[in-house]
C-alpha cells in the first residue's frame, strides 16, 4: 500500500511504521494517497497557537483568548478543550469549566500576519487556493507533479513542515477527490493531523453518521430532518432525486448528494463574499431605545468601513440581537437601493430596533449587509434620493481625513454621549 513518512518524507509502494530510515511513527498509507489532490488545511487552535508561540510559558497552560466576561470564545488551545472550553462559548461558561486558563485578547493583526505567511506558503504549491477563513482554506493540487516532482501528498507533508518552521504553528490536513471530503478529513486527525478519503470511504462513514455531521446543516434544519424520520444520512443518501425533492424541498436532491458524499464545486481562488458584518457586546445589557441606537449607529459606521475594503454595498441589511438569556433575534429587510453609507444602514435599521426595543434586556447587537451589491451600484442617487451622491462624497472625504489625522479626527453628533 503506498505510503509516505511525514518527518523523513521518504515514500514507497510500501514503508512499515516506524519509518525504517528515521524511525518515526508518522507513517501515512493509504491505497489512493499518491492519487488524491483536493486539500483540506485547518490551522489547529490558531489565534491560540499564535499567542502560545509568543509566550513560550504558556505552553503548557490552558490558554483562552477571547474579550471579558461578556464576551465569547475566540479560540481555545487544546488543553483548555480538555475542560470542555470550545470557540463562539460565553465567556463566563469557559471560565467556569477552566477557572485557571490564562485569557489573552485577540490581536487580530498578528493573526493576520500569520494568516497571510501561510497563505504564501500555498501559493507556492498551487495557484488554486481558496480560503475559507482566517485558519482555513481549500487547495486544489491537479497537475503539479510534474512541477514539484513529486505527489500532492508528498508536497502537502513538506508545506506542513514548512508552516511549523516559518510561522511556528501547527496545521491539520485532509487529502481527498472533492471539497466536502478533504473538510471531513481535515477534522479527524487534530491536531498536527493529515488524514485521507477515499470517495468509497466517504460515502461508507458518511452513511452512519447523523445529519449535523454534514457542514451546513445546523441545528434548525437537523431537528427538521429528525421530525422527517432522518436518523442517519445514508437515509438521505438512499433517496432518489425525485424523492429527495419531495420530502426535502428544491434543496433536497443536492442534499442527498452531498450525504453521499458527493461535492462538484471546483476551488476558486476568488471566493464569493455573502455577507458582510459588523458585531459587538455590550459590557453591561442594554434595553433603552437611545442606548441600543448609539450602538447601532457604531455598528453601522464599522460596517460601512468593511464594505468599502471589500468594494461592495448593501443591497439589504439583517439586525442581530442577541437577548440577555442569549436567545438570539434576526430582523432583515431589502434596501431601495444599495448602499455603503452608514446613515443610510443605519436609517434602514432604525425601525427594526425600535419594534424589537421592548423592554428586554440585550447583550448583543450586530448589524450585517445582505444580499451584497458591487459598490459601483451604491448611492448613485435617482428621483427619490437626488442628494445621495453627495453624501457619499461627504462620506468618503470624512474617511479620508480618518485615515490621515486617525479616528477621533471627525465625529458625527450621533457617536456622542
Amino acid at each position: 500500500m503506498p505510503a509516505l513518512c511525514r518527518d523523513c518524507f521518504a515514500s514507497a509502494e510500501a514503508l512499515p511504521s516506524p519509518c525504517p530510515a528515521c524511525g518515526s511513527r508518522r507513517v501515512l498509507s493509504h491505497p489512493e494517497l499518491f492519487r488524491l489532490a483536493v486539500a483540506h488545511v485547518d490551522a489547529d487552535a490558531f489565534f491560540a497557537s499564535i499567542e502560545k508561540r509568543d509566550r513560550p510559558e504558556l505552553r503548557a497552560k490552558p490558554v483562552i483568548v477571547g474579550g471579558g466576561r461578556r464576551g465569547v470564545v475566540a479560540a481555545a488551545c487544546y488543553v483548555a478543550r480538555l475542560s470542555g472550553v470550545r470557540s463562539a462559548m460565553p465567556m463566563f461558561k469557559a471560565l467556569a469549566a477552566c477557572p485557571h486558563a490564562v485569557v489573552i485578547r485577540p490581536d487580530m493583526a498578528k493573526y493576520a500576519a500569520a494568516a497571510r505567511a501561510i497563505r504564501a506558503l500555498m501559493e507556492r504549491l498551487t495557484p488554486l487556493v481558496q480560503p475559507l477563513s482566517i485558519d482555513e482554506a481549500v487547495l486544489d493540487l491537479s497537475g503539479t507533479e510534474a512541477l514539484h516532482r513529486a505527489p500532492p501528498a508528498l508536497v502537502l507533508a513538506r508545506f506542513a513542515r514548512d508552516v511549523e518552521r516559518e510561522v511556528g504553528v501547527t496545521v491539520s490536513i485532509g487529502l481527498a477527490p472533492n471539497r466536502l471530503l478533504a473538510k471531513l478529513a481535515a477534522g479527524r486527525d487534530k491536531p498536527r493531523g493529515f488524514a485521507v478519503l477515499s470517495a468509497e470511504e466517504g460515502r461508507a462513514w458518511l452513511a452512519g453518521q447523523p445529519p449535523a455531521v454534514l457542514p451546513g446543516i445546523g441545528p434548525a434544519l437537523a431537528r427538521k430532518l429528525a421530525a422527517q424520520g432522518f436518523a442517519t444520512l445514508g437515509q438521505i443518501a438512499a433517496l432518489t432525486e425525485a424523492e429527495a425533492a419531495q420530502r426535502l424541498g428544491p434543496e433536497g436532491p443536492a442534499l442527498a448528494a452531498r450525504a453521499r458524499g458527493e461535492d462538484s464545486r471546483p476551488v476558486s481562488p476568488e471566493r464569493e463574499t455573502r455577507s458582510v458584518s459588523a458585531e459587538t457586546t455590550f459590557e453591561a445589557d442594554l434595553s433603552a431605545l437611545p442606548d441600543l441606537e448609539r450602538a447601532l449607529w457604531r455598528m453601522a459606521e464599522k460596517l460601512a468601513r468593511r464594505l468599502a475594503e471589500k468594494r461592495l454595498a448593501a443591497a439589504g441589511i439583517v439586525l442581530k440581537l442577541k437577548t440577555a438569556r442569549f436567545a438570539l433575534r434576526t430582523r432583515a429587510t431589502r434596501l431601495p437601493a444599495p448602499t455603503a453609507l452608514p446613515e443610510t444602514l443605519f436609517a434602514a435599521a432604525r425601525p427594526l430596533l425600535a419594534r424589537e426595543a421592548d423592554g428586554t434586556a440585550f447583550r448583543l447587537i450586530g448589524l450585517g449587509a445582505q444580499p451584497l451589491a458591487p459598490i459601483e451600484q451604491a448611492d448613485r442617487g435617482d428621483l427619490a434620493d437626488p442628494e445621495a451622491p453627495r453624501r457619499a462624497a461627504r462620506h468618503r472625504a470624512i474617511e479620508a481625513l480618518r485615515a490621515k489625522f486617525g479616528e477621533d479626527a471627525v465625529k458625527r453628533g450621533r457617536s456622542l454621549g
